[in-house]
Formats: C-alpha cells, structure tokens, sequence
C-alpha cells in the first residue's frame, strides 16, 4: 500500500529521502495556517510537523491520519488529545536537539557574563574606553541555577559544571539527582534556584503548570548581577514582569530564544533594551539537529505506518 506524508513545512533532504526511499510519497504543504493544512490533509497518511498549528480542526480533517510526527521535541502546538482520541500517534525526537539546545545555554552564559554585545556595539562606534566600564565576570566559581533537568538541562549542566567550573543547582520534581554530576545540588524548593544563582536557565515544557510561572516573584528573588536564560518556551515566562525588572537593572540582563507570542509582536517592550539578548526561536537549528530532527521525524512516520510501536511516542492513542 501507498503512503502520502504531509510536510507543510520544508525540512532537509535526509528526512525526505528517508521517506522516499522507503515508498513514501510526499505532500509539500501549500501553506500553515489551519485552514491550508486542514485542506492539505484530506489525502493523507501521516504529517511532518514543524512549528505550524495542528488543531483539531486539522486533526478532524485527516480521514486517513495515523500519526503526526513532530519535527522537534515540544508537542504544545498539536492537539494530542484530539489525535490520541482519534486513534492518532504522535510521536517527537527528543533526543534530537538536546545537545544544540545546551549548547545555546552555554553560549548565551558566556556572551552575557562578557557582555559581548555591548562591547561589540561600542568598539563599533569608536567608544573603546567603554572596555573598562563593562562589569564582565569570570564564570568558574559561580553557580548556574536549572529549572527543568531532562536531557537539554542535564546536558547543560555537564557542560557547565565540566567545562566551565561552574556549580549547579537544580530544582525538578522529577529528579533525584543529575546523572554524571553528583556535585550538583538538587533543591526542593524553586525559590532556592532564583536565590542562590548567578545565572537561572529554564528547561521546562510549557504545561498548564508552568505557563506564567516566573513572573515578578522569583525576579525579585534574584541576585542584582544575575542573568536569566529562556531557550525552553516563551509561555512559561511572564514577558511583562521580565521586562520591568530588565529596564529597573534589577537583574543584570537575560537572552532570550523564544516568546509569548511568537513571532514575537513589533512592538514587544524587549527590543528597547539593551541588557538582554534576542534571538529568532533557533537554539535548536543547528545543520546537525535539523538533520537528526527530520530523520528522527521520519523514522516514527515509518514506525507506525510499517505496523510497529513508533520508538518515540508523545502519546497511546485510544485503542492501540
């Protein structure tokens, strides 16, 4: 039997020829609003998802629909209800982009802790004594805060703690310990994060428990030279309260790659200043983690259409 795949969103040749040379036929998207997938899908088999929203509206259309599988590892932009109660897989690749992910944490520690945008503004506009004014730091010694310790935080923490000297706190629930860091401290207390860090990264899915959840409260809990890090998802931070804590100085500044909402609006309050750094939602678009990303996509689209249990499933659809 014939399989159509759905891609509304073009992703690199490695997952279609993953699909293609295993008898798949492909299905370029016309376009992702819901309407032009909810059209697109009629004829369909299964979707590559990206960052697109697949609605119920979508899901409903989808009379031959066996699986979605996601191009990446949060599902918060698919209705898993609805497709786990359609009969639906959905699958995700989360061991795809862990490692891009951490290294876009440990990136932004560095450029923040030497500011080096700021220096690179100012060398620009010939203020080279402004060299002596920046209040950079030296990482060793100083202590990263997590909230969240799966694979991208776990990852982050190693590379933190191995390459940079760090210590490391940690606050999860789920978590009894970082496996490969024994040293790192694990707290029952969130608060514990915000107070003790001289730099906070966030590593949590957005859930209806973590939407919002740091706001003004643990702003105010931090250190007067800390930073905050946010290459997780945009809901879970409150961008309002961020920003009034950013343009008082009462932190020392935040790197940001995802928003609430995004694309983030033109007016967003962020980009008046100058003691956070903004990047386009890409911690995770790295060539190699778009590879592992659409051929691990493809690789749970070929699990359920071939009859097996996909390797990487986000949900149990009813009756299977």
């Amino acid at each position: 039997m014939s399989y159509t795949v759905l891609i509304p969103q073009d992703v690199v040749e490695e997952g279609k020829k993953y699909l293609t040379d295993r008898g798949y036929a492909i299905k370029m998207g016309k376009g992702i609003t819901v309407e032009q997938i909810a059209e697109d899908v009629k004829d369909c088999d299964a979707i590559l998802a990206r960052t697109a929203p697949f609605s119920k509206e979508v899901i409903d259309a989808g009379n031959k629909l066996k699986v979605i599988a996601r191009h990446g590892v949060g599902c918060d932009n698919i209705d898993v209800k609805t497709a786990t109660e359609r009969g639906i897989w959905v699958t995700f690749t989360p061991e795809a982009n862990a490692n891009s992910v951490a290294e876009y944490a440990v990136g932004m520690i560095i450029a923040l802790a030497r500011y080096f945008l700021p220096s690179d503004k100012a060398t620009r506009c010939g203020k080279w004594e402004l060299r002596n004014k920046f209040p950079a730091i030296d990482l060793a010694g100083k202590t990263l805060g997590l909230v969240g310790a799966g694979r991208v935080g776990t990852m982050t923490a190693k590379k933190a703690f191995f390459g940079l000297d760090m210590k490391v706190v940690v606050y999860d629930p789920y978590i009894k310990e970082i496996k490969g860091v024994p040293e790192a401290k694990i707290v029952t207390d969130i608060d514990a994060v915000f107070r003790e860090s001289d730099f906070v990264s966030l590593h949590v899915p957005a859930t209806p428990e973590t939407k919002g959840l740091i706001g003004k409260k643990y702003f105010e809990m931090m250190k007067s030279g800390a930073f905050l890090i946010n290459a997780a998802r945009g809901e879970i931070v409150n961008e309002k309260d961020l920003y009034e804590i950013l343009k008082a100085k009462r932190i020392a500044g935040a790197a940001l790659d995802v928003y609430d909402p995004e694309p983030p609006l033109a007016d967003n309050p962020l980009y008046e200043l100058e003691n956070v750094i903004l990047s386009p939602h890409n911690a995770a678009l790295t060539r190699e983690a778009m590879t592992r990303m659409a051929v691990g996509a493809a690789m749970g689209i070929d699990d359920v259409l071939s009859g097996r249990a996909p390797k990487w499933p986000f949900n149990k659809p009813a009756g299977k």
